[in-house]
Protein backbone atom coordinates (compact mmCIF):
# COMPACT_ATOMS: atom_id res chain seq x y z
CA UNK A 1 0.00 0.00 0.00
CA UNK A 2 1.68 3.45 -1.27
CA UNK A 3 1.27 6.22 1.13
CA UNK A 4 0.37 9.68 -0.75
CA UNK A 5 0.49 11.76 2.64
CA UNK A 6 0.17 11.35 6.17
CA UNK A 7 0.02 14.06 8.77
CA UNK A 8 -0.78 15.02 12.35
CA UNK A 9 -4.45 16.75 12.10
CA UNK A 10 -5.14 18.06 16.03
CA UNK A 11 -5.86 16.62 19.17
CA UNK A 12 -8.55 17.59 21.84
CA UNK A 13 -9.95 16.15 25.21
CA UNK A 14 -13.94 16.28 23.81
CA UNK A 15 -15.52 16.11 20.66
CA UNK A 16 -15.99 19.94 20.09
CA UNK A 17 -12.15 20.60 20.49
CA UNK A 18 -11.70 18.68 17.25
CA UNK A 19 -11.34 19.76 13.97
CA UNK A 20 -14.13 19.08 12.01
CA UNK A 21 -15.16 16.08 10.70
CA UNK A 22 -14.98 16.86 6.99
CA UNK A 23 -13.25 13.02 5.67
CA UNK A 24 -14.49 9.62 7.22
CA UNK A 25 -12.67 8.68 9.93
CA UNK A 26 -11.24 4.95 11.21
CA UNK A 27 -10.77 5.37 15.30
CA UNK A 28 -7.77 2.95 16.87
CA UNK A 29 -8.05 1.78 20.84
CA UNK A 30 -6.40 -0.62 23.14
CA UNK A 31 -5.15 -1.00 26.22
CA UNK A 32 -1.98 0.65 27.36
CA UNK A 33 0.99 -0.26 25.62
CA UNK A 34 -0.51 -2.64 23.25
CA UNK A 35 1.62 -1.12 20.29
CA UNK A 36 -1.18 1.41 19.09
CA UNK A 37 1.43 4.43 18.41
CA UNK A 38 3.36 1.51 16.89
CA UNK A 39 0.60 0.46 14.51
CA UNK A 40 0.19 3.77 13.17
CA UNK A 41 3.78 4.01 12.02
CA UNK A 42 3.84 1.45 10.39
CA UNK A 43 0.43 1.55 8.81
CA UNK A 44 1.13 5.07 7.26
CA UNK A 45 4.85 4.14 6.95
CA UNK A 46 5.91 7.04 9.03
CA UNK A 47 8.17 6.50 11.61
CA UNK A 48 7.37 9.64 13.89
CA UNK A 49 3.69 10.44 12.65
CA UNK A 50 2.51 8.84 16.61
CA UNK A 51 4.41 9.08 19.23
CA UNK A 52 5.68 5.85 20.78
CA UNK A 53 6.83 5.53 24.24
CA UNK A 54 8.00 2.87 26.70
CA UNK A 55 5.33 4.72 29.34
CA UNK A 56 1.98 3.30 29.52
CA UNK A 57 -0.30 5.45 29.33
CA UNK A 58 1.20 8.63 27.33
CA UNK A 59 -1.65 9.43 25.02
CA UNK A 60 -4.13 11.44 27.15
CA UNK A 61 -6.04 13.18 23.89
CA UNK A 62 -7.87 11.90 21.07
CA UNK A 63 -5.20 12.54 17.96
CA UNK A 64 -6.10 13.02 14.57
CA UNK A 65 -4.52 11.98 11.41
CA UNK A 66 -4.90 12.90 7.97
CA UNK A 67 -3.95 10.01 5.95
CA UNK A 68 -4.02 9.69 2.03
CA UNK A 69 -2.69 6.42 0.50
CA UNK A 70 -3.48 4.52 -2.91
CA UNK A 71 -6.74 3.20 -1.58
CA UNK A 72 -8.77 5.97 0.50
CA UNK A 73 -8.09 9.78 2.20
CA UNK A 74 -9.01 9.15 5.65
CA UNK A 75 -8.72 10.46 8.99
CA UNK A 76 -7.20 8.36 11.53
CA UNK A 77 -7.97 8.77 15.22
CA UNK A 78 -5.74 7.93 18.24
CA UNK A 79 -7.58 7.19 21.45
CA UNK A 80 -5.89 7.39 24.51
CA UNK A 81 -4.91 3.78 26.45
CA UNK A 82 -6.77 2.50 29.07
CA UNK A 83 -6.31 -0.62 31.44
CA UNK A 84 -2.95 1.21 32.93
CA UNK A 85 -3.29 0.83 36.47
CA UNK A 86 -1.19 3.81 37.86
CA UNK A 87 -3.82 6.24 36.08
CA UNK A 88 -5.62 8.00 39.34
CA UNK A 89 -9.21 7.26 39.79
CA UNK A 90 -10.19 10.55 38.84
CA UNK A 91 -8.11 11.10 35.31
CA UNK A 92 -9.80 7.67 34.17
CA UNK A 93 -13.19 8.94 34.77
CA UNK A 94 -12.20 11.73 32.32
CA UNK A 95 -11.41 9.78 30.07
CA UNK A 96 -14.56 7.80 29.91
CA UNK A 97 -16.88 10.90 28.79
CA UNK A 98 -14.35 12.07 26.21
CA UNK A 99 -13.93 8.39 24.48
CA UNK A 100 -17.61 7.54 24.59
CA UNK A 101 -18.63 11.25 23.34
CA UNK A 102 -16.11 10.91 19.76
CA UNK A 103 -17.38 7.32 19.36
CA UNK A 104 -21.19 8.25 19.52
CA UNK A 105 -20.98 11.94 18.51
CA UNK A 106 -18.53 11.55 15.66
CA UNK A 107 -20.92 11.37 12.41
CA UNK A 108 -17.93 10.64 10.42
CA UNK A 109 -16.75 7.63 12.26
CA UNK A 110 -16.48 4.46 9.96
CA UNK A 111 -15.26 1.93 12.20
CA UNK A 112 -13.20 0.97 15.23
CA UNK A 113 -9.87 -1.14 14.93
CA UNK A 114 -9.37 -2.60 18.67
CA UNK A 115 -6.09 -3.45 19.05
CA UNK A 116 -5.17 -6.33 20.98
CA UNK A 117 -2.43 -8.75 22.90
CA UNK A 118 -2.63 -11.95 21.28
CA UNK A 119 -0.56 -13.55 24.11
CA UNK A 120 -3.14 -12.60 26.72
CA UNK A 121 -7.29 -13.17 26.37
CA UNK A 122 -9.55 -10.57 26.02
CA UNK A 123 -9.93 -8.60 28.97
CA UNK A 124 -12.52 -7.06 30.90
CA UNK A 125 -11.86 -3.16 29.49
CA UNK A 126 -11.60 -4.58 26.08
CA UNK A 127 -15.23 -6.70 26.50
CA UNK A 128 -16.64 -2.97 27.87
CA UNK A 129 -15.58 -1.04 24.60
CA UNK A 130 -16.89 -3.74 22.35
CA UNK A 131 -20.06 -4.25 24.09
CA UNK A 132 -20.34 -0.07 24.13
CA UNK A 133 -19.60 0.07 20.30
CA UNK A 134 -22.15 -2.29 19.27
CA UNK A 135 -24.64 0.10 20.20
CA UNK A 136 -23.35 1.86 17.00
CA UNK A 137 -23.72 -0.64 14.56
CA UNK A 138 -20.96 -0.29 12.97
CA UNK A 139 -17.52 -2.05 12.19
CA UNK A 140 -15.13 -3.39 14.65
CA UNK A 141 -11.88 -4.77 13.50
CA UNK A 142 -9.85 -6.74 15.96
CA UNK A 143 -6.34 -7.01 15.68
CA UNK A 144 -3.97 -8.63 17.36
CA UNK A 145 -0.33 -6.73 17.67
CA UNK A 146 2.98 -7.61 18.66
CA UNK A 147 1.96 -11.42 16.90
CA UNK A 148 6.36 -11.26 16.15
CA UNK A 149 6.87 -11.74 19.53
CA UNK A 150 5.10 -15.16 19.35
CA UNK A 151 6.74 -18.25 18.14
CA UNK A 152 5.54 -19.15 15.01
CA UNK A 153 3.54 -22.28 16.06
CA UNK A 154 2.10 -20.16 18.35
CA UNK A 155 0.67 -17.32 16.21
CA UNK A 156 -2.09 -19.38 14.46
CA UNK A 157 -3.57 -21.04 17.81
CA UNK A 158 -3.08 -17.20 19.31
CA UNK A 159 -5.64 -15.86 16.70
CA UNK A 160 -7.63 -18.36 16.71
CA UNK A 161 -8.50 -17.88 19.56
CA UNK A 162 -9.04 -13.99 19.06
CA UNK A 163 -11.49 -14.86 16.04
CA UNK A 164 -13.89 -17.31 18.14
CA UNK A 165 -13.55 -14.45 20.73
CA UNK A 166 -14.95 -12.46 18.22
CA UNK A 167 -17.83 -14.22 17.14
CA UNK A 168 -18.71 -15.52 20.56
CA UNK A 169 -19.61 -11.31 21.28
CA UNK A 170 -21.33 -11.17 17.77
CA UNK A 171 -18.90 -10.12 15.16
CA UNK A 172 -17.63 -11.05 12.11
CA UNK A 173 -14.59 -13.61 12.74
CA UNK A 174 -12.69 -12.51 9.43
CA UNK A 175 -12.20 -9.31 10.66
CA UNK A 176 -9.77 -10.28 12.83
CA UNK A 177 -6.35 -9.38 12.05
CA UNK A 178 -2.63 -10.01 13.37
CA UNK A 179 -0.14 -7.46 12.58
CA UNK A 180 3.60 -7.10 13.19
CA UNK A 181 4.69 -3.60 13.11
CA UNK A 182 8.42 -4.82 13.06
CA UNK A 183 7.90 -7.15 10.38
CA UNK A 184 4.86 -5.55 8.66
CA UNK A 185 2.84 -8.83 8.54
CA UNK A 186 -0.92 -7.74 8.45
CA UNK A 187 -0.85 -4.20 7.08
CA UNK A 188 -2.31 -4.97 3.74
CA UNK A 189 -4.66 -6.66 5.61
CA UNK A 190 -5.56 -3.92 8.06
CA UNK A 191 -5.65 -1.29 5.09
CA UNK A 192 -7.79 -3.60 3.29
CA UNK A 193 -10.10 -3.90 6.06
CA UNK A 194 -10.23 -0.12 6.19
CA UNK A 195 -10.82 0.43 2.93
CA UNK A 196 -13.38 -2.33 2.72
CA UNK A 197 -14.97 -0.24 6.09
CA UNK A 198 -15.28 3.21 4.10
CA UNK A 199 -16.49 2.22 0.71
CA UNK A 200 -19.51 0.10 2.70
CA UNK A 201 -20.19 3.66 4.42
CA UNK A 202 -20.18 5.98 1.43
CA UNK A 203 -23.77 6.40 0.74
CA UNK A 204 -23.96 7.67 4.52
CA UNK A 205 -22.07 10.71 2.90
CA UNK A 206 -18.05 9.51 2.93
CA UNK A 207 -16.30 11.42 0.23
CA UNK A 208 -13.50 8.70 0.29
CA UNK A 209 -11.95 7.40 -2.78
CA UNK A 210 -13.20 4.12 -3.93
CA UNK A 211 -10.42 1.87 -4.27
CA UNK A 212 -9.83 0.65 -7.90
CA UNK A 213 -8.32 -2.25 -7.45
CA UNK A 214 -6.83 -4.64 -4.49
CA UNK A 215 -5.39 -1.61 -1.24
Amino acid sequence: MKILDARYLGSGTAVEQLPGPALPEIAFAGRSNVGKSSLLNALTLRRNLARTSKTPGRTSKINLFDVRSEAAHVVFADLPGYGFAARSKQEKRSWEPMIEGYLLGRPSLRALVLLVDPRRKIENDDLELVEFWGQTKKKLVLVGTKLDRLPKAQQKPALGALRAAARSLGFDAADVIGFSAETGQGREELWRAIAKAIVSSEGESSPARRPSGEA
